[in-house]
Protein backbone atom coordinates (compact mmCIF):
# COMPACT_ATOMS: atom_id res chain seq x y z
CA UNK A 1 0.00 0.00 0.00
CA UNK A 2 0.95 3.45 -0.94
CA UNK A 3 -0.77 5.65 1.74
CA UNK A 4 -1.85 4.59 4.89
CA UNK A 5 -5.28 5.65 5.67
CA UNK A 6 -4.39 7.71 8.77
CA UNK A 7 -1.78 9.63 6.54
CA UNK A 8 -4.66 10.47 3.93
CA UNK A 9 -7.32 12.11 6.43
CA UNK A 10 -9.82 9.85 5.20
CA UNK A 11 -11.33 12.14 2.68
CA UNK A 12 -14.83 11.84 1.50
CA UNK A 13 -14.95 10.99 -2.34
CA UNK A 14 -18.42 9.57 -2.22
CA UNK A 15 -20.38 10.41 -5.43
CA UNK A 16 -23.20 11.89 -3.70
CA UNK A 17 -21.45 14.09 -1.66
CA UNK A 18 -23.11 12.65 1.65
CA UNK A 19 -20.92 13.19 4.53
CA UNK A 20 -20.24 10.21 7.10
CA UNK A 21 -18.72 10.58 10.67
CA UNK A 22 -15.57 13.05 10.30
CA UNK A 23 -17.25 15.58 7.94
CA UNK A 24 -18.24 18.93 8.32
CA UNK A 25 -20.63 20.93 5.60
CA UNK A 26 -19.28 23.75 3.95
CA UNK A 27 -21.01 25.74 1.58
CA UNK A 28 -19.98 26.68 -2.31
CA UNK A 29 -21.60 27.95 -5.17
CA UNK A 30 -22.98 25.79 -7.56
CA UNK A 31 -21.28 25.71 -10.61
CA UNK A 32 -23.86 27.46 -13.62
CA UNK A 33 -23.06 27.01 -17.31
CA UNK A 34 -24.53 27.88 -20.43
CA UNK A 35 -23.77 25.82 -23.70
CA UNK A 36 -23.32 26.95 -27.27
CA UNK A 37 -22.63 25.31 -30.60
CA UNK A 38 -20.75 26.73 -33.44
CA UNK A 39 -19.59 30.12 -33.78
CA UNK A 40 -21.13 33.29 -34.11
CA UNK A 41 -22.60 35.22 -30.69
CA UNK A 42 -24.24 33.43 -27.60
CA UNK A 43 -25.61 35.29 -24.40
CA UNK A 44 -25.78 34.19 -20.77
CA UNK A 45 -27.68 34.66 -18.27
CA UNK A 46 -25.44 35.01 -15.23
CA UNK A 47 -21.66 36.74 -15.52
CA UNK A 48 -19.27 34.31 -16.19
CA UNK A 49 -15.94 33.32 -14.82
CA UNK A 50 -14.45 31.34 -18.22
CA UNK A 51 -15.28 30.09 -21.23
CA UNK A 52 -14.48 26.43 -22.58
CA UNK A 53 -14.12 26.22 -25.85
CA UNK A 54 -13.73 22.71 -28.21
CA UNK A 55 -13.20 22.63 -31.56
CA UNK A 56 -12.32 19.81 -34.29
CA UNK A 57 -9.97 20.32 -37.70
CA UNK A 58 -7.22 22.74 -38.04
CA UNK A 59 -5.48 23.18 -34.62
CA UNK A 60 -4.39 27.08 -34.99
CA UNK A 61 -7.38 29.96 -36.29
CA UNK A 62 -10.20 29.93 -33.79
CA UNK A 63 -10.75 33.48 -32.26
CA UNK A 64 -13.31 34.75 -29.32
CA UNK A 65 -14.40 37.91 -28.31
CA UNK A 66 -16.04 38.72 -24.88
CA UNK A 67 -18.90 40.93 -24.74
CA UNK A 68 -17.77 44.56 -27.01
CA UNK A 69 -13.58 43.53 -26.37
CA UNK A 70 -11.42 42.72 -28.60
CA UNK A 71 -11.05 39.36 -30.37
CA UNK A 72 -7.55 36.78 -29.22
CA UNK A 73 -6.83 34.10 -30.57
CA UNK A 74 -7.94 30.60 -28.83
CA UNK A 75 -4.37 29.14 -28.54
CA UNK A 76 -4.52 25.72 -26.92
CA UNK A 77 -3.46 26.09 -23.33
CA UNK A 78 -2.64 23.21 -20.74
CA UNK A 79 -5.48 20.96 -22.04
CA UNK A 80 -4.67 19.23 -25.10
CA UNK A 81 -6.38 16.89 -27.84
CA UNK A 82 -5.77 14.85 -30.61
CA UNK A 83 -8.16 16.53 -33.30
CA UNK A 84 -8.48 20.22 -33.43
CA UNK A 85 -7.90 22.49 -29.90
CA UNK A 86 -9.38 23.39 -26.79
CA UNK A 87 -9.08 26.11 -25.09
CA UNK A 88 -10.44 27.78 -21.33
CA UNK A 89 -10.36 31.86 -21.54
CA UNK A 90 -11.34 34.13 -18.58
CA UNK A 91 -14.24 35.55 -18.94
CA UNK A 92 -13.86 38.81 -16.77
CA UNK A 93 -17.75 38.46 -15.95
CA UNK A 94 -18.42 38.77 -19.76
CA UNK A 95 -22.71 38.22 -20.26
CA UNK A 96 -21.97 37.56 -24.05
CA UNK A 97 -19.17 36.12 -26.34
CA UNK A 98 -18.86 35.79 -30.00
CA UNK A 99 -15.98 32.79 -31.59
CA UNK A 100 -15.28 32.48 -35.00
CA UNK A 101 -13.06 29.96 -37.37
CA UNK A 102 -11.67 29.99 -40.56
CA UNK A 103 -12.49 27.20 -43.11
CA UNK A 104 -10.61 23.87 -41.36
CA UNK A 105 -12.47 23.95 -37.91
CA UNK A 106 -15.30 22.60 -37.49
CA UNK A 107 -18.04 21.53 -34.77
CA UNK A 108 -16.93 24.30 -32.44
CA UNK A 109 -18.65 23.67 -28.99
CA UNK A 110 -18.32 26.47 -26.34
CA UNK A 111 -19.13 26.41 -22.89
CA UNK A 112 -19.64 29.65 -20.72
CA UNK A 113 -18.71 28.94 -17.02
CA UNK A 114 -19.91 30.38 -13.64
CA UNK A 115 -18.41 29.60 -10.43
CA UNK A 116 -18.50 32.29 -8.18
CA UNK A 117 -22.14 33.36 -7.95
CA UNK A 118 -24.22 30.07 -8.48
CA UNK A 119 -26.71 29.46 -5.11
CA UNK A 120 -25.02 27.72 -2.65
CA UNK A 121 -25.00 23.79 -2.31
CA UNK A 122 -23.59 22.12 0.83
CA UNK A 123 -20.50 19.84 0.57
CA UNK A 124 -19.05 17.50 3.55
CA UNK A 125 -15.92 18.46 3.94
CA UNK A 126 -13.31 16.35 5.91
CA UNK A 127 -13.77 17.71 10.05
CA UNK A 128 -9.61 17.30 10.24
CA UNK A 129 -6.83 18.47 7.70
CA UNK A 130 -6.53 15.79 5.15
CA UNK A 131 -2.99 14.91 4.39
CA UNK A 132 -0.46 12.46 2.39
CA UNK A 133 2.79 11.90 4.57
CA UNK A 134 3.00 15.33 5.66
CA UNK A 135 1.29 16.78 2.50
CA UNK A 136 -1.77 18.71 3.46
CA UNK A 137 -4.35 18.88 0.92
CA UNK A 138 -7.59 20.27 -0.02
CA UNK A 139 -9.49 17.07 -0.68
CA UNK A 140 -11.91 17.13 -3.64
CA UNK A 141 -15.54 18.17 -1.53
CA UNK A 142 -13.23 20.51 -0.07
CA UNK A 143 -12.89 22.50 -2.87
CA UNK A 144 -16.78 21.49 -3.89
CA UNK A 145 -16.23 19.43 -6.51
CA UNK A 146 -19.67 18.09 -7.87
CA UNK A 147 -19.47 14.43 -8.21
CA UNK A 148 -22.41 13.97 -10.64
CA UNK A 149 -19.94 15.31 -13.29
CA UNK A 150 -18.26 12.32 -13.28
CA UNK A 151 -21.17 11.01 -14.54
CA UNK A 152 -22.97 10.25 -17.93
CA UNK A 153 -27.03 11.15 -18.27
CA UNK A 154 -28.00 7.32 -17.70
CA UNK A 155 -25.74 6.93 -14.67
CA UNK A 156 -22.52 5.61 -15.52
CA UNK A 157 -19.17 6.63 -15.18
CA UNK A 158 -17.90 8.61 -18.06
CA UNK A 159 -14.49 7.80 -17.86
CA UNK A 160 -13.99 4.65 -15.64
CA UNK A 161 -11.01 4.53 -13.15
CA UNK A 162 -8.02 2.68 -14.40
CA UNK A 163 -4.62 1.99 -12.55
CA UNK A 164 -1.45 1.80 -13.80
CA UNK A 165 1.88 1.98 -12.18
CA UNK A 166 3.70 5.02 -11.83
CA UNK A 167 6.90 5.89 -13.82
CA UNK A 168 6.88 9.37 -14.85
CA UNK A 169 5.36 12.89 -13.02
CA UNK A 170 4.42 16.10 -16.00
CA UNK A 171 4.30 19.33 -14.70
CA UNK A 172 1.72 21.42 -15.93
CA UNK A 173 0.76 25.05 -15.71
CA UNK A 174 -3.47 26.00 -15.93
CA UNK A 175 -2.43 29.10 -17.83
CA UNK A 176 -5.28 31.17 -15.87
CA UNK A 177 -4.53 34.18 -15.24
CA UNK A 178 -2.27 35.18 -12.25
CA UNK A 179 -2.96 36.93 -8.86
CA UNK A 180 -5.70 34.72 -8.56
CA UNK A 181 -8.18 35.88 -6.17
CA UNK A 182 -10.14 32.43 -5.58
CA UNK A 183 -8.37 29.87 -6.84
CA UNK A 184 -10.63 27.21 -5.29
CA UNK A 185 -13.13 28.42 -8.06
CA UNK A 186 -10.64 28.36 -11.03
CA UNK A 187 -9.97 24.70 -9.86
CA UNK A 188 -14.43 24.14 -10.06
CA UNK A 189 -14.37 25.77 -13.31
CA UNK A 190 -11.37 23.80 -14.92
CA UNK A 191 -13.11 20.71 -13.74
CA UNK A 192 -16.00 21.81 -15.46
CA UNK A 193 -14.12 22.21 -18.95
CA UNK A 194 -12.61 19.44 -18.40
CA UNK A 195 -15.00 16.90 -17.89
CA UNK A 196 -17.68 18.47 -19.79
CA UNK A 197 -16.31 20.98 -22.45
CA UNK A 198 -13.70 17.83 -23.16
CA UNK A 199 -16.22 15.01 -22.52
CA UNK A 200 -13.18 13.59 -20.05
CA UNK A 201 -15.91 12.84 -17.38
CA UNK A 202 -13.50 14.20 -14.63
CA UNK A 203 -10.35 17.25 -13.89
CA UNK A 204 -7.61 15.97 -16.08
CA UNK A 205 -4.68 16.37 -13.32
CA UNK A 206 -4.15 14.26 -10.62
CA UNK A 207 -3.18 17.57 -8.13
CA UNK A 208 -3.39 21.45 -8.86
CA UNK A 209 -1.09 24.18 -7.06
CA UNK A 210 -2.13 27.82 -6.58
CA UNK A 211 0.05 30.72 -5.78
CA UNK A 212 -0.81 30.47 -2.02
CA UNK A 213 0.91 26.74 -1.94
CA UNK A 214 -2.56 25.17 -1.22
CA UNK A 215 -2.51 21.55 -2.84
CA UNK A 216 -5.48 20.41 -4.27
CA UNK A 217 -6.73 17.00 -5.06
CA UNK A 218 -7.58 16.04 -8.24
CA UNK A 219 -8.81 13.24 -9.95
CA UNK A 220 -11.02 11.08 -8.66
CA UNK A 221 -9.54 7.75 -7.61
CA UNK A 222 -11.69 6.05 -5.23
CA UNK A 223 -13.60 6.33 -1.95
CA UNK A 224 -10.37 5.03 0.37
CA UNK A 225 -9.46 8.63 0.73
CA UNK A 226 -6.40 8.00 -1.11
CA UNK A 227 -5.60 10.98 -3.44
CA UNK A 228 -3.72 9.73 -6.86
CA UNK A 229 -3.41 6.21 -6.25
CA UNK A 230 -5.56 2.89 -5.35
CA UNK A 231 -4.69 1.08 -2.11
CA UNK A 232 -2.20 -1.47 -4.58
CA UNK A 233 -0.20 1.65 -5.22
CA UNK A 234 -1.14 2.44 -8.83
CA UNK A 235 -1.62 4.86 -10.78
CA UNK A 236 -5.22 6.26 -11.59
CA UNK A 237 -5.13 7.24 -15.05
CA UNK A 238 -5.91 11.10 -15.77
CA UNK A 239 -6.70 13.44 -18.57
CA UNK A 240 -3.63 15.46 -18.51
CA UNK A 241 -0.90 14.91 -21.56
CA UNK A 242 -2.68 13.38 -24.82
CA UNK A 243 -0.50 10.01 -25.23
CA UNK A 244 1.07 9.87 -22.40
CA UNK A 245 -1.71 9.86 -19.32
CA UNK A 246 -1.56 6.19 -17.92
CA UNK A 247 1.32 5.99 -15.21
CA UNK A 248 1.78 9.65 -15.64
CA UNK A 249 1.34 11.76 -12.60
CA UNK A 250 -0.46 15.53 -13.50
CA UNK A 251 0.16 18.27 -11.08
CA UNK A 252 -0.58 21.94 -12.61
CA UNK A 253 0.41 25.31 -11.04
CA UNK A 254 -2.59 27.57 -11.21
CA UNK A 255 -1.19 30.41 -13.06
CA UNK A 256 0.65 31.34 -16.99
CA UNK A 257 4.15 30.83 -16.01
CA UNK A 258 5.54 31.41 -19.44
CA UNK A 259 7.06 34.85 -17.99
CA UNK A 260 6.28 34.78 -14.40
CA UNK A 261 7.76 32.59 -12.06
CA UNK A 262 6.06 30.57 -9.54
CA UNK A 263 6.07 32.15 -6.32
CA UNK A 264 8.49 30.65 -3.49
CA UNK A 265 4.90 29.03 -2.02
CA UNK A 266 3.99 27.38 -4.88
CA UNK A 267 7.21 25.93 -5.68
CA UNK A 268 8.20 24.66 -2.35
CA UNK A 269 4.85 22.45 -2.66
CA UNK A 270 5.66 20.99 -6.04
CA UNK A 271 8.72 20.18 -4.78
CA UNK A 272 7.68 18.55 -1.81
CA UNK A 273 4.82 16.43 -3.00
CA UNK A 274 6.58 15.10 -5.86
CA UNK A 275 9.23 14.78 -3.23
CA UNK A 276 7.14 12.42 -1.57
CA UNK A 277 5.53 10.82 -4.30
CA UNK A 278 9.16 9.58 -5.31
CA UNK A 279 10.52 8.52 -2.33
CA UNK A 280 6.66 6.10 -1.56
CA UNK A 281 6.83 5.04 -5.39
CA UNK A 282 10.89 4.35 -5.45
CA UNK A 283 11.30 6.64 -8.13
CA UNK A 284 14.50 8.86 -8.73
CA UNK A 285 13.20 12.54 -9.62
CA UNK A 286 17.13 12.81 -11.45
CA UNK A 287 17.02 10.33 -13.56
CA UNK A 288 16.14 9.20 -17.18
CA UNK A 289 13.80 6.69 -17.84
CA UNK A 290 12.12 5.26 -21.02
CA UNK A 291 8.25 5.63 -20.71
CA UNK A 292 6.22 2.91 -21.62
CA UNK A 293 2.97 3.50 -22.24
CA UNK A 294 0.78 0.26 -20.50
CA UNK A 295 -2.13 1.12 -22.93
CA UNK A 296 -0.52 0.85 -26.55
CA UNK A 297 3.09 0.24 -25.99
CA UNK A 298 4.35 3.51 -26.61
CA UNK A 299 8.15 4.37 -25.58
CA UNK A 300 9.66 7.72 -24.85
CA UNK A 301 13.00 8.44 -23.80
CA UNK A 302 12.27 11.03 -21.12
CA UNK A 303 12.78 12.73 -17.53
CA UNK A 304 11.33 10.86 -14.38
CA UNK A 305 10.18 14.57 -13.91
CA UNK A 306 9.60 16.87 -16.93
CA UNK A 307 6.94 19.24 -18.63
CA UNK A 308 3.85 19.08 -20.30
CA UNK A 309 5.29 20.01 -23.57
CA UNK A 310 8.23 17.25 -23.82
CA UNK A 311 5.32 14.96 -24.60
CA UNK A 312 3.49 17.59 -27.34
CA UNK A 313 3.27 20.71 -28.62
CA UNK A 314 2.32 22.88 -26.54
CA UNK A 315 3.61 25.80 -24.22
CA UNK A 316 2.79 24.40 -21.03
CA UNK A 317 4.02 24.53 -18.29
CA UNK A 318 5.01 28.46 -19.44
CA UNK A 319 8.67 28.89 -20.40
CA UNK A 320 9.71 29.67 -17.16
CA UNK A 321 8.68 27.34 -14.99
CA UNK A 322 10.39 24.53 -17.80
CA UNK A 323 13.25 26.15 -17.32
CA UNK A 324 13.07 25.61 -13.02
CA UNK A 325 12.56 21.56 -13.86
CA UNK A 326 15.97 21.12 -13.31
CA UNK A 327 15.87 22.97 -9.98
CA UNK A 328 13.11 20.88 -9.15
CA UNK A 329 14.55 18.16 -9.59
CA UNK A 330 17.51 18.38 -7.86
CA UNK A 331 15.79 19.87 -4.96
CA UNK A 332 13.02 16.76 -4.77
CA UNK A 333 16.29 14.04 -4.62
CA UNK A 334 17.63 15.68 -1.81
CA UNK A 335 17.34 13.36 1.48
Amino acid sequence: MVFAAGDSGESDNSASGTGDSGTTPEKFPATRTEAATGTGEATTAFAASYVGVRWSGAKDGAAIRLADGDWQTLASGCATVEDGGTALVAADSATAYSVKAPGGINAVHSLAIDTTDGPDRTFHVPSEPTRVRGVGYLSRPAWGADESKRFKPDGSVNSPETYYPLQIITVHHTATPNDDPDPAATVRAIYEYHAITNDWGDIGYHFLIDEAGTVYEGRYSGDDGIPAFNPDGDLVTGFHSVGYNSGALGIALIGNLDRQAPTDAAKASLIRLIKVICRLQGLDPQAQVTYTNPVNGTKKDTNTIGGHRDYFDTECPGQVMYDLLGEVRTAAARR
